[in-house]
């Protein structure tokens, strides 16, 4: 992922925003933020042939502490139109691959129960659940702002790291 794929990015981001089942987040960060909260060596995108990109996949470190250092959370977000065409696993691959040769043991991430398709993807790709957050936190937007809201726990551990 380079600068000049944010709007694409953040576009995905957005629609990934408006269901209410991908994340807290209530608006897509600028480019700045964004940039300097997610590793560089792990931000990747998945551009389709006649050009575009389709989805995205970043990390940010789950701790400053060297003894977290092989850990992170990531994101994963496929467009709207691109959705059910395989994207999203060759994203988890992409990255699987990505954070095995950074020395990363484990990624991490919070689901939203009621995203489905997010959970059966992570599921199919390595991801296994490791627990259940219940009312974790408040949604703070849409149509469920206010209500609290559990999220899945999963996690792939490396095989190789």
């Amino acid at each position: 992922m380079r600068e000049d794929d944010w709007p694409a990015v953040q576009r995905i981001y957005r629609e990934g925003i408006a269901t209410g089942h991908a994340t807290f987040e209530a608006a897509v960060p600028d480019w700045e933020g964004f940039n300097s909260s997610r590793l560089p060596g792990h931000r990747l995108v998945a551009e389709a042939s006649e050009g575009g990109i389709l989805g995205w996949v970043a990390v940010s470190a789950v701790s400053a502490r060297p003894v977290y250092a092989g850990v992170v959370e990531h994101s994963v977000y496929v467009a709207a139109a691109a959705r059910g065409r395989g994207v999203g696993a060759a994203l988890l691959r992409a990255l699987a691959e990505s954070t095995e040769q950074g020395g990363i043991w484990t990624i991490q991430a919070s689901i939203f129960p009621e995203n489905e398709a997010s959970l059966k993807l992570h599921l199919a790709n390595g991801f296994a659940i490791v627990g259940r957050r219940s009312r974790i936190a408040r949604m703070g937007y849409g149509p469920g702002a206010g209500q609290w809201r559990d999220t899945v726990l999963i996690e792939r551990r490396s095989p190789v790291v």
